[in-house]
């Protein structure tokens, strides 16, 4: 199956890349993406789990928005615990990345997730939840989930008419 037009109309643009869909909402539309390190004009790309999904992305931009970023930084800096585990998905994030790099690639990315600097840190709550939905152990994207989910849309976000794919114009977060 091909989601790249599901994605693209998700995220308002055409893909630069093939993705690959790891995580799907109930009415089986791609939540979150898996992206080559290289892009195909050869651009680094540093994120490798993408959040596609619309509801997902205006969720927790709210977050950001209310200082959600701030808040973490702030948590990881005082709770060892936790900032060991957030530089450990760094890690496993930028090792798991640069295994996928092409040999010889001219500006191979860097960072952890998201491309945060080797420093670690919080940089995008969109890009540690992606990598939280995909099955990894990412204690940033964990503390975000609650405020994210469930996913339950009633309609589509996105839907094909004449054989293209598009934003939905009935969709609306549900409440």
């Amino acid at each position: 199956m091909d989601d790249g037009p599901a994605v693209a109309a998700q995220i308002g643009r055409p893909l630069r890349s093939a993705a690959d869909v790891v995580l799907r909402c109930p009415l089986g539309l791609p939540v979150v993406t898996r992206v080559p390190p290289i892009l195909d004009d050869g651009s680094p790309f540093p994120t490798l789990f993408w959040l596609s999904c619309p509801l997902a992305v205006r969720r927790i931009g709210r977050i950001e928005a209310a200082g959600g970023v701030r808040a973490l930084e702030r948590h990881a800096t005082g709770t060892p615990e936790f900032d060991a585990r957030l530089t450990e998905a760094h890690r496993r994030y930028a090792a798991e990345r640069d295994a996928a790099v092409p040999p010889g690639a001219a500006h191979p990315p860097s960072g952890g997730v998201g491309g945060t600097d080797a420093g670690g840190g919080v940089k995008c709550l969109h890009a540690h939840y992606a990598d939280h939905a995909a099955g990894n152990d990412n204690p940033v994207g964990r503390a975000v989930a609650p405020f994210v989910e469930p996913l339950d849309c009633p309609v589509a976000c996105v839907v094909e008419t004449d054989g293209l794919a598009g934003r939905n114009p009935a969709w609306r977060e549900p409440r």
